[in-house]
């Protein structure tokens, strides 16, 4: 018997040209859900989605409401290929959990069968938009529009510390806790301008993101209403393993006399406007044992964390076949 795996899926900024091409080529599982994918969006990105991923152009494959699904579509196909080449889909190879970085999350909760691929494309197509049009809005606008300020070497403390500094009457927090000595913060523009000059009074290095918003951050409440909307006529199911969430870096689970399937929809919900507790659910994980990790394609991001976090966990990369 194999070890149970543990899925781990890639959220935005994972993509670049060329993404799913090799699995695309080399499974037929994996080129049906891209076809599938790319006939059920036709013209609404502006261009083909397998179009968009193999051949970009790169400025707007890095534009959100083309990366989400792009990124969801090719991790899903990944997903689909792996089952098939690993004889898992009668649960040979049973899964123990999965987890996913924001975007992330929805491609966990479609591994575990909460809900469908269809239902998540759709999901992710519209978040994407929605966070795209969140970022244009006047409330961001007003403070010179929204940004991300990665800070290198900072603890959690710091970066709080570094937020109470800089946000004045602005908008500017934690967004994603992801490994140690590496915190994003989000907000209004001039608040990270601020809060990188703030960093460097305390001998931390920063880098302004190449983002088009202040993502998890309360400026995407628009984006938030938008989700809730289609979210509440969305079928979720019981997930048929743990689906760890990135708002309380715990599984998915009822609360107070709620079923599952609507904590489900009221986490990613809020998801849009909190930190990603990345960093937290990876060492929630590592206390499970005799399990393979698994990182589905685009990109290695997620091993590369994990070995921030526990040099202990081996995550297996599949950006190409």
């Amino acid at each position: 018997m194999t070890n149970p795996v543990i899925v781990l899926c890639p959220g935005q900024g994972a993509q670049a040209v060329g993404m799913g091409k090799a699995w695309y080529d080399a499974s037929p599982e994996a080129r049906a859900v891209l076809d599938a994918a790319t006939a059920r969006l036709g013209t609404r990105l502006g261009a083909p989605l397998t179009t968009l991923c193999f051949e970009g152009p790169a400025e707007r494959l890095n534009q959100t409401d083309v990366s989400q699904p792009a990124i969801f579509a090719v991790a899903i196909a990944c997903w689909r290929a792996i089952l098939a080449k690993r004889n898992m889909g009668n649960g040979e190879q049973p899964i123990a959990a999965t987890a996913g970085l924001s975007l992330g999350e929805y491609t966990a909760l479609v591994v575990a069968g909460a809900m469908t691929f269809e239902d998540g494309l759709e999901l992710v197509t519209l978040r994407g938009r929605a966070m795209q049009d969140a970022a244009d809005s006047p409330e961001a606008r007003a403070g010179g529009g929204g940004g991300m300020l990665a800070l290198i070497g900072a603890t959690d403390e710091q970066a709080e510390d570094i937020c109470t500094k800089a946000r004045e009457s602005q908008v500017l927090v934690g967004a994603n806790f992801n490994a140690p000595g590496q915190v994003v913060l989000s907000g209004h523009k001039q608040a990270c301008v601020r809060a990188a000059k703030a960093a460097e009074a305390m001998n931390l290095r920063s880098a302004m993101l190449p983002v088009a918003g202040a993502f998890h951050s309360p400026l995407m409440a628009p984006a938030a209403e938008r989700l809730a909307q289609a979210l509440a006529t969305t079928s979720i199911r019981e997930p048929r393993c743990p689906v760890y969430s990135n708002v309380t870096a715990m599984p998915h689970a009822p609360l107070a006399g709620m079923p599952v399937s609507d904590t489900i929809r009221r986490r990613l919900v809020e998801q849009l406007t909190s930190p990603v507790r990345w960093a937290q659910t990876c060492v929630a994980m590592s206390s499970t044992t005799g399990v393979e990790y698994v990182e589905l394609a685009p990109g290695k991001t997620l091993a590369g964390l994990f070995r921030r976090i526990n040099r202990d966990v081996k995550v297996l990369t599949h950006d190409t076949p």
